[in-house]
Order: C-alpha cells, then structure tokens, then sequence
C-alpha cells in the first residue's frame, strides 16, 4: 500500500467516529450544557446542605452523564441513531431557551396548557433572541451529529461494545447511589422540585401521562350532578350577572388591594368590594378556568372527571338561567361552555380592535351591548373570557391610548427589557382591563336604570405572572414550588347599591377571609340564586352579606333609604 494511500485511510479513520462516541459525546452535551439549570438549582442545594460533599458535588454530572448515555444507547440503534440525538438536542434546547430566560418547567400540566395553545400564543414567544439561542445550541450541534460520520461494525461487534458501554454506565451509576445514596435522598427529599428542570426526559415522562390519559383512556360517561336545580323567586325584576374570566391578573398589581401605582383608576369611586386573599386552583388557563367552575375542589380535580359533569354553568343553565359564553381568548373555554350558548370572537374580526392574531378586549363590550339589547330571560348570565395579562406580549393587550405607565416593553423576549419596562407594560394591561370592568358596570347601571333590573358583576382571574421576580417569568409552574406572583388572584364584586340586597360593611370583612377559587362555584350560584343539591352554603364568600340587608348595603354607600326618610 503507498504512502498517500496509508495517509489517506488514517485520516479518514481520525474523521470517523464510533456509534457509542457519539452517543457519549451528545449525552455529556446534554448535561454539562443544556441541563444548566438543572445542574445549578442542584449545585445550589447541594452547597446549601448540612452534609456539603465536594464528591459527592462531582458526582452529580458523572451520574447524569451516565444515565442519559443508558438511556440513548438502548434507543439509538441502527438507522435511529442519528435521528433519536438530533431530536434530543433539538428539543433540550427549546427547553433549555424556555427554562434559562422564563424559568418555564416542562410538567403534566405545562404540556396540557402547551396542546391546548394555538398558533398566535406560540407564535407570541418566538424572538430574535430565541431564534439565535436555538440555532447555536440546538440547530448547529444538530448538524455537527448529521454530518458526522460513523465507523462500520458488524451487528455482533455492535451489540457486543454497546453493551460494555451500558454495563459500565451501570457499574458506575451503581457504585456513585452506593457511595452516596443518603445525600441524594436528603437533596431529593428537600427539593422535590429538581425532578422537574431534568431536560429533556421531564417533557417526555410528562408527555407520555398526557397522550395517555388524554388520547387512551376510555370515554367517561356525562354525569348529572344535579338534574332539578331551580331558581328562588325574586321581586319581579329581571336579573343579570356579568362574569369577567381574568386572563394572568395577579392581585398584587390591583391598587384596589394596596398597589403603589395607581392601576385601578376606572373603578376605585365606583364601590368595589376586592378580595385580598384568593388563591388559584392552577398556574395555567388549562387548569384553572375547568377547575372553577367544577364543583371539584383543587384538591380533587381531574380533567377527565371535570369534564364528564355538571359544572355551575350547567346547573345555573338547567335551573332556569340563560348562560352565555363571550371568549376573546383564542376562542377557548377549556371544556366549561360546551353545553351552553358561546360565542368565539376571531382574531380576524373585522374590528378596530382586532389586528389579525389578537383582539383588545373593548370588543366583548361589542357583544355585550348586544346581549343587553336582548334580555330574553328573566335570569341572565353572561361570561366574558378576557385576552387580560396574557404574556410575553403585554404591549399588545392595551391600545395606545391607555399606554398609562411609561416606559413599557414592546417586545416579547422580555428578559431582555428593564425590571421598570416590564412592570410598567404589565400594569398597562391591568388598568386596560381596570376600565374594560369599568365599561361593563357602566352597561349595567344603564341596564338597571332603563329597565330596573338588578345587575351584578363578579370579575376573577384565572391565574397570576411572574414579572422576573427570582429569575422566573411568565406562568405555569407547578404548583408545589409557584411562587404566590403566580398564584395570588384577584376576585372583585359588584352590584348595583340601588338594588342591591347585600351589606357592605359584611362584604369589606368577607374580603379580608383567605379564600380560594374553590369558592367560586357555590358564590356563583348564590350571586344568581340558584338553589341545588350541589351548593354548599359555607362555601359562598358573599352569602354570609345576602338576605334582608338592603337597608345596611344602602347605608354603606351612604344612601339614604325610604324608611329613613320617613
């Protein structure tokens, strides 16, 4: 053989690579760099610990390389090779975007709100800088793997070193659980939350629990809680009730609830009662708005089962109750309208307040002037899904016009904005939905007095925000770990003072009660008393202020009533 031809093998032979390798070389890619987050939430806590071990702390990555290159060996084989690192790389660096700059975590719950999302709220994430981070630690080591090029072994000589390479990793995760199993299992008890910055295998465990509760499981049957609810009679004057579904309001940005700035200058003269100690039944849309209205409390609820039964707008809607359903949030209400009239504002409206992917929420005020001219039932009840708070993109859930706090964020990569850019552009989106409440109980006031109804307006958010407060943005966290930005909720209630039948002062010390969205069902159907099987009085955060208290609701507001003027 000459020369150059020798020369020529063993370069090829330097540019080739063995399948395990590769398969090595991407496993420690995928911890040392795109577990970032998880390595130093674990680091941290390690360092933390009473019993801080310097091996033990070198452990930790060794382990983990280990087990990632168990797990591929056993999945990359044969043609699948190349295939089964890019998708891993790849997907690690999305996960690794949204956990590095959002503080994002990849649960059951996450991956049910991320299905459930349509293009327009994906689209909203989607930055320059995303895109570059995904190209330089996603895409560009994606091809590094699909140029790469693999030395030739028989199948025998395959199975044969793929087995020593998983048998090693074993003796090694064996040796590392052995040596160290106390200070994994105390790390592991104390911070249970690690489990879930694991990338990309928490996203695949928690897809794997969603496609098979969500796509196998066998079909419930439809139960009906509750089949003779009624109403209880009223005076002899129509009733309406608007529900306004907050989108991400987290209740400590209300001035209402002692907020420094203020976001509640539309409605602070008009007696609102806002209660100060709400908390969610979830940390996403997906969770929180089935959960509600379900009679299940958080502790009980399952989808599958919310679904497969009466919610309160159900048991309101057979007691006699006309319901309807108005969403301006991507024409989704997560189960709860599907057996009630609903109405799906599209984004392609021809409206002024729509630009094509999202509409302002003035246009539910459109479609409930409409309602309003058309009371058809003595009991009216009318939900409004607002687009609220809904993030990144806070600058486009408010006009220009009411662009209140200065200077905003207007962008949708906003880590990258000031702590002050960013508040101020998510407190716009509170004092535009402040005066969207504001418009709704200007409607009513005009409805009572036109046609002497009694009017009532409830307004709940779904969830709250994270605004960079420890790192974290944005929502979704599970629960266990969320912080109270993204749990603490805001629950406002209003009724017309000339008809109302409630006492103030009762109200303003009902508020100051800790309270949940459990008690959401049971104070709907009080507010719209409907009596059923299913109401649990105790549970009703106004009933406590309802009966015969007209006289002292009145004077709260300072109005004088009939009998103390005679």
């Amino acid at each position: 053989m000459s020369a150059s031809l020798q020369k020529q093998n063993i370069v090829s032979n330097f540019r080739q690579i063995s399948s395990n390798k590769l398969i090595l070389a991407v496993s420690c890619y995928l911890v040392l760099i795109l577990n970032y987050p998880f390595l130093a939430k674990t680091f941290s806590a390690i360092v933390n610990s009473a019993d801080y071990n310097v091996l033990f702390l070198i452990s930790v990555p060794v382990l983990f390389i280990c087990v990632f290159n168990i797990i591929q060996s056993m999945i990359a084989i044969g043609g699948f090779l190349k295939p089964v690192l890019i998708a891993m790389v790849v997907i690690s660096s999305i996960i690794a975007y949204a956990t590095l700059n959002y503080g994002t975590v990849f649960d059951f719950a996450m991956v049910q709100n991320v299905v459930e999302s349509d293009s327009a709220e994906a689209f909203s994430y989607v930055n320059l800088t995303a895109i570059v981070f995904i190209l330089m630690f996603g895409v560009v080591p994606a091809l590094f793997i699909a140029l790469a090029k693999i030395k030739k072994q028989s199948i025998l000589t395959a199975c044969i070193n793929r087995s020593k390479v998983i048998g090693l990793c074993i003796i090694i995760v064996g040796l590392i659980g052995f040596s160290y199993f106390a200070n994994y299992a105390s790390v592991g008890r104390n911070n249970r939350d690690l489990v879930h910055y694991i990338t990309p295998f928490k996203l695949f465990d928690a897809s794997y629990k969603y496609a098979t509760r969500h796509f196998f499981s066998p079909p419930r049957e439809f139960l009906e809680l509750d089949s003779t609810p009624f109403l209880k009679s009223s005076n002899g004057n129509p009733r309406v009730t608007v529900v306004l579904l907050g989108e991400t309001a987290r209740a400590q940005n209300f001035s209402l609830n002692g907020y420094e700035k203020d976001t509640n200058r539309f409605t602070k003269d008009l007696e609102i009662v806002s209660f100060l100690n709400i908390s969610s039944c979830g940390t996403a849309t997906a969770v929180s708005v089935p959960c509600m209205f379900s009679r299940l409390s958080k502790s009980e609820y399952d989808k599958q089962i919310a679904n497969s039964q009466q919610n309160a707008l159900d048991v309101a809607h057979l007691a006699g109750v006309d319901v309807l359903w108005i969403d301006n949030n991507n024409g989704s209400c997560k189960g709860v309208c599907n057996r009630i009239s609903h109405i799906e504002i599209s984004p392609d409206s021809q409206s002024k307040y729509c630009d094509g992917e999202y509409c302002l929420d003035e246009i539910l005020l459109t479609e409930l002037d409409k309602k309003l001219k058309n009371i058809t039932h003595k009991d009216t009840l009318i939900v409004m899904h607002m687009m609220g708070s809904h993030g990144p993109t806070y600058y486009r859930r408010y006009p220009t016009n009411k662009r209140i706090f200065e200077p905003d964020c207007p962008r949708s990569d906003i880590q990258n904005c000031t702590n002050e850019e960013l508040v101020n552009s998510y407190d716009n989106t509170i004092s535009y939905t402040d005066f969207v409440v504001s418009q709704v109980i200007s409607r009513l006031l005009q409805l009572d007095e036109s046609t002497g109804s009694q009017s009532t307006m409830l307004y709940v958010s779904d969830h709250g925000e994270s605004l960079g407060e420890k790192g974290v943005y944005l929502h979704g966290l599970p629960y266990a770990f969320a912080p109270a930005e993204q749990t603490h909720v805001p629950l406002l209630f209003w009724q017309d003072p000339e008809n109302s039948s409630f006492s103030l002062d009762c109200l303003q010390n009902q508020a100051q009660l800790i309270a949940s969205h459990d008690n959401f069902f049971d104070t709907l159907l009080g507010v719209l008393s409907v009596q059923s099987k299913l109401y649990q009085k105790h549970n009703d955060l106004i009933a406590k202020c309802k009966g015969d208290s007209r006289i002292a609701f009145k004077q709260g507001y300072g109005i004088q009533t009939n009998e103390e003027t005679k």
